[in-house]
């Protein structure tokens, strides 16, 4: 989805597939926000952008919580495609005057973008922590990576998990868990910046119900729509799933936009 001002951008489509686009000219600064959610709004993001342009807009923000692409930061093989470079090239060819992300998943992006600046996520997470947990509960971070990433942010003891893995399938067979673990019953909060169908953090959860956790939460930047195929959702591990206005564009019970 793609907002301009504040106001959704709705296409629609000539009988041959291609785009229609209707959008009043704006002179001045204008900010465009893209909520991604599929490939085909690159399309629209283009025609947006030299529409505006063409138009009297001067100066152009776009504000991208999450960053397409940014899984692939790096490539092995000759047959693998950098895709983030580039969509990187893409969005730098727009020459926006700034580009407003929030906790990307790969450093690499904000290497490749130009004019990037990210947003501050702390306040989202110490709030939590200060309202969910108790001097006696702890955070758990599902890799070593999101412990990193976010530990300075806390104020309340952390564990961390070692994932277990096929390396042949990439499937996740389990993990143990690193650091002082509180007498039991106590509560978790775990954080991390993206899930996609949920795996880690129901093995997580699963681990950390076994180790004498009450209530779980957890918090992640981005919450794919694809959580919701996941086992995690279906399994009432968790008390609440908690994400920001990024890329989960469904609704449901457990799942709250904060």
């Amino acid at each position: 989805m793609i907002y301009i001002n504040d106001h959704k951008l709705v296409p629609s489509k000539f009988p041959d597939g291609t785009l229609r686009l209707n959008i009043i000219p704006i002179s001045g600064s204008v900010e465009l926000l893209w909520q991604f959610e599929d490939n085909e709004e690159l399309v629209v993001l283009y025609f947006a952008v030299k529409h505006l342009r063409d138009h009297g807009t001067t100066k152009l923000t776009l504000r991208m919580p999450y960053i397409p692409n940014a899984r692939m930061d790096r490539v092995k093989n000759d047959d693998e495609v950098f895709t983030l470079k580039y969509f990187a090239d893409f969005i730098n060819s727009l020459q926006f005057d700034s580009v407003i992300v929030r906790d990307p998943h790969s450093a690499v992006s904000l290497q490749l973008i130009e004019r990037i600046t990210c947003e501050d996520i702390r306040p989202f997470i110490t709030k939590l922590c200060d309202t969910l947990l108790t001097q006696q509960d702890v955070v758990f971070f599902p890799d070593a990576g999101s412990c990193k990433r976010y530990q300075g942010y806390l104020n309340h003891n952390f564990i961390y998990g070692v994932k277990e893995r096929d390396w042949k399938s990439g499937k996740i067979l389990g993990l143990h868990v690193e650091g002082t673990i509180p007498p039991a019953p106590f509560n978790v909060l775990i954080i991390d910046d993206i899930s996609s169908y949920g795996g880690t953090f129901y093995h997580s959860a699963k681990k950390l119900k076994e180790l004498g956790a009450d209530k779980i939460w957890l918090y992640v930047t981005h919450c794919e729509n694809s959580i919701l195929d996941g086992e995690l959702i279906k399994s009432g591990l968790v008390e609440k799933i908690y994400t920001t206005r990024s890329v989960f564009t469904k609704q449901h019970p457990l799942i709250e936009i904060i």
